[in-house]
């Protein structure tokens, strides 16, 4: 019975030096190992993790960079439509009075602190339409280069994340503090018993997801 040889077949991964090349260049740079504590923060907010090496990672295959990017992209899709929610609501309430005497918003005060909704919700917009435009433009050598340096280069790349929820954060705060204002200075009793009871409900929830934040960053920071 006549035997027949079947060769294995061999895989060539490069010669020695362009292997450790390859390792370093998929490798943490150095420069985004060691980060300030408010970049640790950014990076949270930004990316979900304090530390940046599960997204230096995703910059290393064209699949994962297209995961991060369609991520981001739906994060910044959503900021616009919060952003124009708020900015539609708030320039009601600067254009328009009161419809009813026991609800007034046209003091000094609630005034201000509605057109700052309203211009924190237009900065919002204009820089997630911004960085949506950027990341569906960029590329991941472009990413990982503007990242490799660290530095400034590393805290302009998550402000350009965390500045547009940044300004709708920002503007529903201050909706909400307007509306708060006038509540609390209305005439009604059932008006300011619902302003109370509205306070604390934003109070416990703004307070859980706090916790939660911290929870999770702590966590982070341990398993690094």
């Amino acid at each position: 019975m006549a035997l027949h040889y079947v060769p294995e077949a061999f895989t060539f991964n490069g010669t020695p030096n362009e292997r450790t090349l390859r390792d370093g260049e998929q490798a943490l740079p150095e420069s985004l190992c060691y980060t300030s504590s408010i970049t640790r923060v950014l990076g949270f907010f930004a990316l979900g993790r304090p530390d940046l090496e599960d997204h230096w990672e995703s910059l290393q295959s064209d699949e994962a960079f297209e995961k991060v990017r369609g991520k981001l992209c739906s994060i910044l899709s959503n900021t616009i439509s919060a952003a124009s929610l708020l900015l539609a609501t708030s320039g009601v309430f600067v254009s328009t009075g009161s419809p009813v005497p026991y609800f007034d918003y046209s003091s000094p005060a609630t005034y201000f602190l509605l057109f700052m909704s309203l211009m924190m919700a237009m900065i919002a917009m204009l820089t997630s339409g911004l960085n949506m435009i950027r990341w569906l433009h960029t590329d991941r050598q472009w990413t990982r280069e503007q990242l490799r340096p660290g530095g400034y280069f590393l805290l302009s790349y998550l402000l350009s994340i965390v500045m547009p929820m940044s300004f709708v954060g920002l503007s529903l705060n201050c909706f909400i503090s307007a509306m708060l204002i006038a509540g609390f200075h209305s005439q009604n009793m059932v008006c300011r018993t619902l302003t109370a009871l509205w306070l604390v409900i934003y109070v416990v929830s703004v307070g859980a997801i706090l916790m939660e934040f911290a929870w999770r960053y702590a966590k982070g920071l341990k398993s690094r």
